[in-house]
């Protein structure tokens, strides 16, 4: 199986909430660091792993975040850091899967299954200054799911009158991942950018 680093300029998580019974408020985490073992002709022996810095977590509004990095939510104070881990399971169609992750959040670890769709690969020039470094393959994933919050304890809430609620507890997430192919990175000596 090839390794895979994931890009972490171009992956992303996004989540997405119901507010006040209404309308959604949508979350974006970009500092996401990983791997994936792939092959497109042993695709579903594919496993995957990686973390996100939850302290970066951004909403678009400075307030809303600041309550969102706290203990009524993702308390990054404690779990600065949200971890994955992972495998195919099923095939479902030409270029789409299901796959079974492990998500951890505040500490507390609970199975999700995500579909997800393969977006392709291909071969593209690298380049540090006027210094042509050769080419890197790439290649893409779109995987989606749906979790309740409070599943992993991020359980603030408020309730409206009529029985509402200020936030919802399902949590409809999508990721976009762009991973490089490992020996790429090696030869074109990227690799020092994504060593941890």
């Amino acid at each position: 199986m090839s390794r895979w680093i994931f890009e972490p300029g171009h992956t992303e998580a996004e989540f997405r909430a119901r507010h006040m019974m209404i309308t959604w408020v949508r979350g974006l985490f970009k500092d996401i660091h990983g791997s994936l073992e792939f092959d497109w002709d042993r695709c579903m022996d594919a496993t995957f792993q990686g973390e996100i810095d939850a302290t970066k977590v951004w909403t678009g509004e400075p307030n809303r975040d600041a309550h969102l990095r706290s203990a009524d939510f993702f308390d990054v104070d404690h779990y600065p850091k949200i971890f994955f881990t992972g495998r195919a399971t099923e095939r479902t169609g030409y270029t789409h899967a299901k796959a079974s992750a492990d998500l951890t959040i505040r500490g507390v670890t609970r199975p999700v299954t995500l579909d997800v769709a393969y977006l392709g690969e291909w071969e593209t020039p690298f380049w540090v200054g006027d210094e042509n470094r050769g080419t890197m393959r790439r290649m893409g994933f779109e995987a989606t799911t749906t979790i309740n919050r409070h599943d992993f304890g991020v359980a603030w809430q408020d309730k409206l009158p009529g029985g509402g609620v200020v936030v919802s507890n399902e949590i409809y997430v999508t990721v976009d991942a762009e991973a490089i192919l490992e020996a790429d990175l090696e030869r074109t000596g990227a690799i020092e950018g994504y060593r941890d």
